[in-house]
């Protein structure tokens, strides 16, 4: 019993720090098919999300999915705090080293605690092996304990920089896409502007950034949890954004830069692939056609009467709709696997922008009065 003992305890120390390195440490996705790490959050997202449908559809519900990634973090780093205590414990154990004046064998329960102390270096002293064996186990848990810790700590403020970063894009396209952002809302404003270049370095930025959301959240794919600020933004849909609004300008659009277009739309699409793959949302078709042919057809009559030029000879939706083929089904399957609302490519309705809103308005509407004006009216 106790070598079998022993030897789940070497087991479960090797699994468990495999595991965080994995997780923390190694700078690209890990391959395992099965990881402590991976079953762990896919176990766990499948009882939070069922919890999530007890609540409306609406704010509510939203605060209670963005608990999930910081709280799932956090108990993360206790299960495998608890598995390396508790195998420490159990080496303890199957080798029945007597600990302080004691000669009989130690209990499992004060390996457990021997093992605690030593791990988040208490040093109480009430016990303590008095064996080299014993003695040695104590001084490699506490060097492992300190490290451990060490390595948690560093490894919080490099998860929070990613997700800063992968914030500040999303707000951005609050004011140039809307909230939720579309590719729609996009286009118009841009065609106020009367300068289809301005787009370039926006397209840029964009590239850049689904880049950036590919390498983050592969190395991180806690990252995906993590909710915006906002409950009418996300990373999804502003990837979705992104990928419309390059679609619409290679079907509809002539005298742009293609070439700027079309590697900012394999960026993204890399990006919505992979994540699709790593975890493992299977594409699907979406429940609710997000772009109806004859909404699309009076799209490119405004963008006309607003002086962005664009081709709506024959079936102008045929070649988007192609492109669309390439990405939305990935899109679809993130969306229902993480409960995000995948936003339309063209809005029926405009909402006003976050940056229009303020609970501030509602409370005290002498104070920030903000003109009514139509949503996108202040870019003409």
């Amino acid at each position: 019993m106790r070598l079998i003992a022993a030897i789940f305890g070497i087991a479960n120390i090797s699994l468990v720090l495999v595991d965080a390195f994995e997780a923390m440490v190694l700078p690209r996705r890990a391959t395992r098919r099965y990881r402590p790490a991976r079953l762990f959050y896919r176990s766990l997202w499948i009882f939070w999300r069922i919890a999530a449908r007890w609540f409306r559809p609406g704010a509510q519900r939203q605060h209670f999915l963005s608990v999930f990634g910081p709280l799932s973090l956090l108990a993360l780093f206790a299960c495998w705090v608890a598995g390396l205590v508790f195998s420490f414990a159990l080496f303890h154990w199957s080798l029945a080293v007597p600990l302080g004046d004691e000669s009989s064998r130690p209990s499992l329960a004060e390996c457990l605690y021997l093992s605690g102390e030593t791990f988040f270096t208490l040093g109480y002293g009430d016990l303590a092996p008095t064996a080299w064996v014993g003695r040695f186990l104590s001084v490699l848990e506490s060097g492992m304990g300190f490290g451990f810790m060490a390595v948690v700590i560093g490894y919080l403020p490099v998860l929070y920089q990613a997700f800063s970063r992968r914030e500040l894009v999303i707000s951005l396209l609050d004011a140039r896409a809307g909230s939720p952002p579309t590719a729609g809302e996009l286009l118009r404003r841009l065609a106020r502007t009367s300068d289809v270049s301005k787009i370039d370095k926006l397209l840029w930025e964009w590239e850049t950034w689904s880049a950036d959301l590919l390498e983050s959240q592969l190395s991180f794919p806690v990252l995906a949890y993590y909710r915006s600020q906002h409950d009418n933004q996300s990373w999804l849909a502003g990837l979705a954004a992104i990928l419309d609004t390059c679609s619409v300008l290679l079907a509809n659009v002539p005298g742009i830069d293609r070439h700027q277009v079309q590697i900012t739309f394999a960026m993204a699409r890399h990006a919505a692939v992979d994540l699709a793959l790593i975890f493992r949302t299977p594409p699907c078709e979406s429940a609710n056609e997000r772009l109806p042919a004859a909404r699309f057809q009076q799209f490119l009559e405004d963008l006309n009467t607003f002086g962005l030029k664009v081709d709506s000879s024959g079936s102008p939706s045929e070649s988007l709709n192609e492109l669309r083929r390439m990405y939305e089904p990935f899109l679809e399957g993130l969306a229902a696997y993480f409960l995000f609302e995948l936003p339309p490519i063209i809005a029926d309705e405009v909402p006003a922008d976050n940056w229009q809103r303020s609970a501030w308005l509602e409370r005290a509407p002498g104070i920030g009065y903000l003109p009514s004006i139509r949503t996108g009216d202040h870019f003409s």
